[in-house]
């Protein structure tokens, strides 16, 4: 997985400046975008653009929306690996602490929250307040209709990522706060602020999550270069190689899904990205050595179609000139 050919020193290390002035391309366009707050890219391990068009700036907390549901999946791939739980295919309702259920739904597993194939109906966009307005978000969640079965279709929704961020609270006893900081910020030096709770104090598994943009870049450079950082692991490096394993395909834009990372091709190379709501964006072309972090505004719409399409088009600019 460690697929940065080089580091960037001597010679290499001569070339940031041409890539910073290589940008005005690609930063123009990122600055006629109004929605945009944030860009930052990097390759080859360096930083070699970072720019706050708008919004509350490169070293401030932002909120990254549903990109949670992959910093959720990286810290399920620790829990895994630290034993806590047997694996993605562990079912899930024994982890919670729950009964076993007559229907479709005792098979649910890991993996199945992962990959958000769990068969339950989407407790996201027209779903979501009614959701969110319950008296307890994981019973909500897994008291959805069944839909499907496990592990069939993909049915985006942010309650089954909640259940999974309670599964990693359960079977480790620490908030996914915690876990956050300690498994994630504590090795890349960035924080994680309190968020959303439910009503039984568990924070929101899979939005509302807070980094600054650099943090989040670090997070993608950390992931690119094997889940290591500073010659440490921070996330085993099998665990990343499964999860961009394709399992599922997204209905709306068409990109393949795996455990939590968004799978495309742009410019002929593959990226895995978590996209949140308002156009929230961490990619990572691995072939390229290049990271992406993208913050827009999070309270207006991202889709396909509209302004998430510019966003893509946008990446495609970056990987052209970089």
């Amino acid at each position: 997985m460690h697929r940065r050919g080089f580091m960037m020193t001597g010679a290499a290390a001569l070339t940031a400046p041409m890539l910073r002035a290589q940008s005005a391309g690609y930063a123009e366009t990122a600055g006629g975008l109004d929605q945009l707050h944030a860009l930052i890219v990097r390759q080859g391990g360096e930083e070699v653009f970072a720019e706050a068009f708008r919004g509350p700036g490169l070293d401030s907390i932002a909120n990254i929306k549903s990109v949670s549901k992959t910093l959720v999946a990286l810290l399920t791939g620790i829990v895994i690996d630290e034993g806590a739980i047997e694996g993605p295919e562990a079912r899930v309702l024994p982890l919670l602490g729950l009964p076993d259920r007559d229907d479709a739904i005792n098979a649910l597993t890991v993996g199945d929250l992962l990959s958000m194939r769990t068969g339950l109906e989407s407790t996201s966009g027209g779903n979501y307040g009614a959701w969110i307005a319950s008296d307890n978000w994981v019973r909500a969640a897994l008291a959805q209709d069944v839909v499907a079965e496990p592990g069939g279709r993909f049915i985006y929704s942010t309650g089954g990522w909640h259940v999974l961020g309670a599964v990693l609270s359960e079977v480790t006893g620490r908030s996914l706060r915690d876990l956050a900081q300690d498994r994630l910020g504590g090795p890349l030096g960035i924080s994680f602020p309190p968020w959303a709770r439910d009503p039984q104090g568990r924070f929101l598994g899979g939005n509302e999550m807070a980094v600054t943009p650099r943090g989040l870049s670090r997070i993608g450079q950390m992931v690119l270069d094997g889940g290591q950082w500073d010659g440490d692991e921070v996330v085993p490096e099998r665990w990343i190689e499964t999860s961009w394993e394709r399992r599922a395909r997204s209905p709306f834009s068409g990109d393949g899904y795996g455990y939590g990372w968004f799978l495309t091709r742009i410019e002929s190379t593959p990226v895995r990205y978590g996209r949140g709501y308002g156009g929230q964006i961490l990619a990572v072309a691995p072939e390229r050595e290049i990271v992406i972090a993208i913050t827009s505004d999070p309270t207006l719409p991202a889709r396909s179609g509209g302004y998430f399409g510019a966003l893509k088009s946008l990446m495609a600019e970056v990987m052209r000139e970089v």
